[in-house]
């Protein structure tokens, strides 16, 4: 996975620092609404398919909203790197680069998602009046409006244990907290202004921790969100787009996954955050299968019937798991991602998750 030449490295730095200030740009012009002469499909969407379509867009601005914000701090940059890039670096050499490229990827689906709404006649999803929430205030960060906020995050980290089980959330299987402290009480996974940024260097590698483990929280609500919405999907063309945009988000979740490992394991771990007393324990300190940090992918667990062999699979992938649309939006409101925005926010969210929820596949 770690690439050891410096010269491709440089290249590929070279190549996303242009390409993450296109995608921006690109992206943008359709989260505006502008319409542009894109080929329309000779199928006729389904109310259902729309709705699915429009979640996932809200979904995508949202994810790019907030891997900007990540992008912007611990990203690709030429020159000396910054306290916070280094200590992602600690957990993986080419930390910034994926970071970056987990950016592009993001705004790509945005843009892409809004574009085939106006291709089919309908209107793009459109956040812009919430981007209202302030930025860290560190250099790099900027000074925009944003849709999300990552400076008082309340991390759920049972996805960790719960691809490390034989249970399976669609059977009503529940699974402990991987760092409880990150639950139980907010933290931030950026640098919030520069004398925290320059500060004490074990508080940036807890963020940058912190941050680790959110990466792995978002990109695995997508990974079955996208899974569960293309079970309601009707026509064969937006089944091709849930399913392609899907896989992509199961690439983004299994980097992370191995990213968070590190975090807690040695030469990194254990360590504790001299400020707030935040503590990352080496998970292999204690053999315990469900936070071993080599375990990478999905372990094998129950799938459709118990009474079925045990299959490496997507957890969950039916509304019963707690990841349909409503689900995810909850799961993302939880977290403490929309901290400081409007009712009028969240209810919208709400209301358009529900609509997806309600679609049924037509023949």
């Amino acid at each position: 996975m770690k690439n050891s030449n410096p010269e491709h490295a440089k290249l590929r730095r070279s190549f996303l620092k242009g390409s993450l200030a296109t995608g921006a740009a690109i992206a943008g012009a359709s989260v505006l609404g502008e319409r542009k002469a894109f080929a329309r499909s000779s199928e006729s969407l389904t109310k259902g398919d729309v709705a699915i379509l429009k979640l996932l867009a809200a979904v995508e601005l949202i994810e790019a909203d907030l891997w900007q914000q990540y992008a912007e701090l611990g990203g690709v940059t030429q020159g000396t790197q910054n306290p916070y890039q280094l200590a992602l670096q600690t957990l993986d050499s080419n930390g910034s680069q994926y970071l970056s490229s987990n950016t592009l990827d993001e705004l790509s689906h945005a843009d892409f998602l809004n574009a085939y709404l106006i291709s089919q006649g309908e209107e793009p999803v459109n956040l812009d009046r919430f981007r209202t929430l302030p930025s860290s205030t560190a250099t790099g960060a900027q000074q925009i409006g944003r849709l999300t906020n990552l400076m008082q995050l309340t991390v759920d980290t049972s996805w960790y244990t719960r691809y490390r089980s034989q249970t399976n959330p669609d059977f009503g299987a529940t699974f402990p907290q991987a760092l409880p402290a990150l639950f139980d009480n907010p933290h931030t996974a950026i640098p919030r202004t520069n004398a925290e940024l320059n500060g004490n260097a074990v508080h940036v590698q807890a963020i940058a921790n912190t941050a680790a483990f959110h990466f792995g929280f978002i990109e695995q609500a997508g990974t079955s969100l996208y899974a569960t919405l293309s079970q309601k999907v009707s026509s064969p063309e937006v089944l091709m787009i849930t399913l392609g945009i899907g896989g992509d988000e199961i690439c983004h979740f299994l980097e992370w996954v191995d990213f968070s490992g590190n975090g807690v394991a040695t030469p990194i771990a254990p360590f504790t955050d001299p400020t707030n007393g935040l503590t990352f324990p080496d998970f292999n300190a204690v053999p315990n299968p469900l936070i071993q940090t080599n375990l990478i992918f999905p372990i094998p667990c129950e799938f459709i019937s118990p009474n079925l062999p045990l299959c490496s699979v997507i957890r969950p992938i039916t509304p019963a798991g707690g990841i349909d649309a409503l689900g995810a939006i909850n799961g993302f409101i939880a977290d403490g991602l929309f901290s400081g925005q409007p009712k009028a926010f969240t209810d919208r969210l709400i209301r358009m998750a529900n609509r997806a929820d309600a679609a049924e596949r037509e023949d």
